[in-house]
């Protein structure tokens, strides 16, 4: 049996997780659906019961505001659940069920670290069913003994845990950064040379995200390798010396109207991006004579195309999946260090940072110009139900204006 992912979309569409777990994932229906109260800092939220399978429970939880509860809450909801049911499934929902966030605790002695995903109702889901797919049992899997809590608890992980992954690709970057600072001429001082090498793979996976997506050159998926190659028929070794700085510091730092026909013959179409990221960085600055070979690019590129780089829910969910979430992991872990300057902002931050500045500005853009806390609307709930043309309007001429 492999899961119907035409029906299962259907299904996840609607926010039908009972059937979605029961007809196309082959798990058992709850013995009971009836709501149950559970608390978290003063406040009782819903819980009901979706699906089970030799002990393990998928649970939906809902809010009586009627949006997701934030990070934190989401946090000690789940610890609360687990004293109901250790291994677990929490699929988070607005009360207008176009929303949710599907919730694993990996347990790491004490800790528990949440893997979450977000899907809305207009996204496709295929990311999201790349996951849950991992939880599809066959006759063949109750029949050889494959259905224990055990069994069950591993596809969990293999479904929502991203650590594998990370910390491959986290090995495999350590092992291209040492290759790529050791390729580095023009830098005396070991410990510059080691955070240029983080400069440039911070820039090179950006970009590799944008290519993957098609935003780079009429959608060109392979642009960087593509350069490259151009770059080897002109001449040994200017895809660092000539490609590069045009890319960085005239395609994404400046305006195409401020960029000479010879940089935009050499780049292509590349949008303005106006980010610190594409700046002459310090180190440029104080050592001018820097050169990379080619062979350094060579590997790079071998290590990112052996993975699969995604940005949203657009794509099938792959075992080598990379997305901004182990990007950050590796920022954390490898590149955050106080004497590089380089600090990685949690989610809770950046979340909170987000609330305060962009939802702030689409709230005001839409004609709701007022402070969130004081009124009762809900920023997920108006970005879910906005249109096509809206949404193109906000993105084209209210947040990019905002960057000038």
């Amino acid at each position: 049996m492999t899961i119907n992912f035409n029906s299962a979309r259907q299904l996840l569409r609607e926010f039908k997780f009972t059937e979605l777990f029961v007809n196309e994932l082959g798990w058992n229906p709850p013995s009971s659906q009836k709501k149950s109260p559970i608390t978290a800092d003063n406040v009782t939220y819903s819980r009901q019961d979706v699906a089970e399978l030799s002990g393990v429970r998928v649970f939906e939880i809902t809010s009586p505001e009627g949006s997701i509860p934030p990070a934190k809450i989401r946090a000690v909801l789940a610890e609360e659940i687990s004293q109901i049911c250790l291994e677990n499934l929490i699929i988070f929902t607005d009360n207008q069920r176009d929303q949710s966030i599907w919730y694993w605790g990996k347990r790491d002695g004490k800790k528990t670290q949440p893997r979450e995903h977000l899907y809305i109702k207009q996204q496709p889901g295929d990311l999201l069913l790349g996951k849950i797919s991992a939880l599809e049992f066959a006759i063949a899997d109750f029949e050889q003994g494959k259905d224990t809590v055990f069994d069950i608890a591993q596809r969990l992980q293999k479904g929502f845990d991203v650590e594998k992954v990370t910390k491959k690709f986290f090995n495999e970057f350590a092992q291209i950064h040492q290759t790529l600072l050791e390729s580095i001429n023009g830098i005396d001082k070991d410990k510059d040379r080691r955070w240029y090498a983080s400069v440039i793979l911070n820039r090179l996976m950006f970009v590799y995200f944008l290519q993957r997506k098609g935003f780079l050159d009429q959608g060109d998926i392979n642009y960087l390798q593509h350069k490259l190659a151009t770059s080897q028929e002109k001449g040994e070794d200017l895809y660092y010396s000539e490609f590069l700085p045009s890319l960085f510091f005239d395609g994404f730092a400046k305006p195409e109207t401020q960029r000479d026909p010879q940089t935009q013959k050499l780049i292509g179409k590349i949008k303005y991006l106006n980010g610190g990221l594409f700046l002459k960085h310090p180190i440029e600055q104080q050592y001018p004579q820097i050169s990379i070979p080619d062979s350094a690019f060579v590997s790079i590129f071998r290590l990112f195309e052996s993975y699969s780089w995604n940005l949203d829910d657009t794509t099938g969910g792959k075992d080598n999946e990379i997305n901004p979430a182990i990007l950050g992991y590796i920022f954390e872990k490898y590149i955050n260090q106080k004497e590089f300057g380089a600090y990685y902002t949690r989610n809770e931050i950046t979340e909170y940072l987000c609330d305060r500045t962009i939802n702030q500005l689409i709230l005001d853009a839409v004609g709701l110009g007022v402070r969130k806390e004081e009124t009762n609307i809900n920023i997920n709930d108006i970005i879910a139900n906005l249109d096509a043309n809206t949404t193109r309007r906000l993105l084209l001429e209210t947040l990019l204006t905002s960057l000038y």
